[in-house]
């Protein structure tokens, strides 16, 4: 019985050879096709991670990687002891963790309601005008906002000096109010376009289900409640699952843009620092360790979330 069974997988496992070198023969054309974006992923992403030692020593740009002296662990600690970095990754997490909130919930009560409207061509609209701002670069958006939050002309303080006659806020200036700023900005920023992942969830739903509840007497309120955001809830906890792999991205692209010295305490993330501190101080081995350690963290935090999101609503990334 063992020697049958043996025998079958063996020819179970020629067969897939077998069929795994004709579809390499038959799809080759589609293979080297990929083959730019591979060497490119190589060039650009896997060789620069030959730079991660850096991490572990006290590099000099004028002694290269091999001869620059090995510390170990030391930029590890000294990360781990220093009050500015302890802030800095305190920062990332607090607006990492809001941002994931809000979009989760934003996007989801936009998609609610815009389901509602039953004329197309508002309907529509609307959704173009809420997405145009996912296509804007931070570089764009950063400039508007500079001049509409200005505490001196500002569109923004003209209102609240003329209409509430308040004195004016130095909204980017400010510790108490950057991460404000940082957070409604993203999510005006970005909730339009995560609108279409919940649209199309609440566009596969089944319609007997509405006809059955209207049959019983449900409105449209006990129709969202019992209905809609329950058949939303898989591709609701897919979505915020995944999106533990990003908390430590506070979104650098935004903060650099916005921030100043000022609101340091409040407004500095990991990869701003990781670029002050690297970029501008020349502490290349020091900003290699905190970056190296953002990415070990969000690392562990990826495989956690699609861990998750498989074991609670069977999402599978093949």
């Amino acid at each position: 019985m063992d020697l049958r069974t043996e025998t079958i997988r063996k020819q179970i496992i020629t067969t897939k050879t077998q069929k795994q070198k004709w579809n390499l023969k038959k799809n080759w054309p589609l293979h080297i096709l990929l083959l730019p974006g591979v060497i490119i992923a190589l060039i650009f992403q896997y060789g620069p991670m030959v730079g991660l030692v850096m991490a572990f020593q006290n590099y000099k740009p004028w002694l290269g990687f091999f001869n620059s002296p090995w510390v170990g662990l030391e930029h590890f600690r000294t990360m781990l002891e220093y009050p500015d970095a302890k802030q800095v990754i305190w920062n990332t997490l607090v607006i990492s963790v809001l941002k994931i909130i809000f979009q989760l919930l934003v996007p989801i009560t936009f998609a609610l309601l815009l389901n509602e409207v039953y004329k197309m061509t508002f309907k529509r609209t609307v959704q173009t005008i809420v997405y145009l701002p996912h296509f804007l670069s931070w570089v764009i958006l950063g400039g508007i906002l500079i001049d509409m939050l200005s505490p001196e002309g500002g569109l923004i303080n003209n209102i609240l000096v003329s209409v509430l006659h308040i004195d004016p806020i130095f909204f980017l200036g400010d510790n108490s109010w950057f991460r404000f700023v940082v957070i409604v900005s993203d999510i005006w920023k970005e909730f339009g376009f995560n609108t279409i992942v919940f649209l199309a969830a609440i566009a596969s739903i089944n319609p007997n289900m509405y006809e059955a509840a209207l049959m019983d007497g449900a409105n449209r309120w006990k129709q969202t409640i019992y209905i809609t955001i329950p058949s939303m809830l898989p591709i609701i906890i897919v979505v915020g699952t995944l999106s533990l792999g990003g908390i430590l991205n506070a979104g650098f692209d935004q903060i650099f843009n916005l921030y100043n010295p000022l609101v340091y305490q409040t407004g500095d993330i990991i990869d701003t620092y990781v670029y002050r501190v690297g970029l501008q101080n020349g502490d290349f081995s020091y900003a290699t360790a905190v970056g190296l350690f953002r990415s070990g963290i969000s690392l562990i935090l990826v495989v956690c979330g699609y861990w998750l999101a498989y074991k609670i609503a069977k999402y599978r990334i093949f």
